[in-house]
């Protein structure tokens, strides 16, 4: 099926080509991608409110979620280092590395699913995973309740973002409240947003020309859209196997989602927002160059080898999808009371 999806999505990035004329680079674009919305994106079944997302904020950067009271959500999906950690794989609990490199959290809203083998359908069902992960926050569902209900300053916040709920402190809720703050994280601005809107002068000559031959060389098949990427999952090594110290054998993508032999290495395409701040690449982390990750997507994906002139003008272009990051306040957190969980060492 993703093979399908590929062949789907290069057919539709030729048709929209030859309808607008090859050299007409922007209406061809216009057809393919969307800018970031200015404002958050509403979520089915969990509506956003002043108050939840508030509270969203605060459990997103508590480090008590964690049984260490050391990591939060913030640790691996840093707002101030475009949502990312700049680390090859997570490190979590007691300095363990996770498998795989933490996606950037900015514009995630826009993904299909979350993780790299979409197994969270939305950013709710990615929050409670982290916390339960023994690599990661090392906690258990009911200890993390019993730690907020132990702490006075959560009470009242929980009330004023559930209101009518007899028990609003659950573990449900806690995802609910920082999926609505992770959906505000969004960037737009970025000169390719301004290009897609109409204004030509966004894009330097140079990042048009390598926005022509992202297009031209069938880049759009795996990463289009809003989120230039995030929609679909493909498999990694399409025309070529990358090598094992970028592509861990080990590491079966999706198939451990699913357990269907056509979804072995088959991995959620990334978004490209913010690619050129959001180094490492790949599930693995193992490539810190943009340049570098094109190239190897150029031979793995597409079974061609890009000139170093064609890789840095498609690097340009990538540039061009930094948007406005956003500035968040750290929340002031609500202090312990005697009766609050010690935190875990081991």
């Amino acid at each position: 099926m993703e093979r399908k999806a590929i062949a789907c999505a290069a057919v539709l990035a030729l048709v929209v080509g030859v309808a607008w004329g090859k050299d007409d680079v922007m209406g061809r674009a216009k057809g393919i991608f969307k800018p970031i919305p200015g404002k958050a994106k509403a979520l089915k079944g969990n509506p956003a409110t002043p108050a939840k997302v508030e509270l969203g904020k605060m459990l997103y950067f508590d480090p008590r979620l964690s049984s260490s009271h050391l990591i939060s959500c913030n640790t691996c999906h840093n707002v101030g280092l475009a949502g990312a950690d700049l680390q090859e794989t997570a490190i979590g609990h007691g300095w363990q590395k996770g498998p795989r490199n933490s996606p950037t959290v900015l514009n995630a809203v826009y993904n299909i699913a979350q993780f790299w083998d979409g197994r969270a359908e939305d950013l709710a069902a990615q929050a409670k995973g982290p916390v339960q992960a023994s690599v990661e926050m090392n906690n258990k569902p009911e200890n993390l309740v019993a730690t907020l209900k132990s702490i006075p300053g959560y009470q009242p916040l929980f009330r004023k973002a559930f209101p009518g709920e007899k028990d609003p402190v659950t573990f449900d809720n806690v995802a609910k409240a920082i999926e609505v703050f992770e959906a505000t994280l969004v960037t737009p601005g970025a000169p390719f947003d301004r290009y897609l809107s109409g204004n030509r002068k966004a894009l330097t000559a140079t990042e048009e020309k390598g926005l022509a031959l992202f297009l031209d060389k069938g880049c759009v098949a795996c990463h289009s859209g809003i989120n230039v990427g995030g929609t679909g999952y493909f498999p990694f090594g399409v025309k070529e196997s990358p090598g094992p110290e970028i592509r861990p054998e080990g590491d079966t993508g999706r198939f451990k989602v699913t357990n269907t032999a056509a979804d072995k290495y088959v991995f959620r395409s990334p978004s490209l927002r913010n690619a050129a701040i959001t180094m490492p690449y790949f599930h693995s982390g193992k490539v810190w160059a943009l340049k570098d990750a094109v190239k190897v997507m150029g031979s793995a994906q597409l079974g061609i080898s890009l000139t170093d002139d064609d890789a840095g003008k498609i690097t340009a272009f990538l540039g061009s999808l930094t948007g406005k990051q956003p500035k968040v306040m750290h929340p002031v957190l609500p202090p312990n009371s005697d009766t609050t969980p010690r935190p875990l060492t081991n």
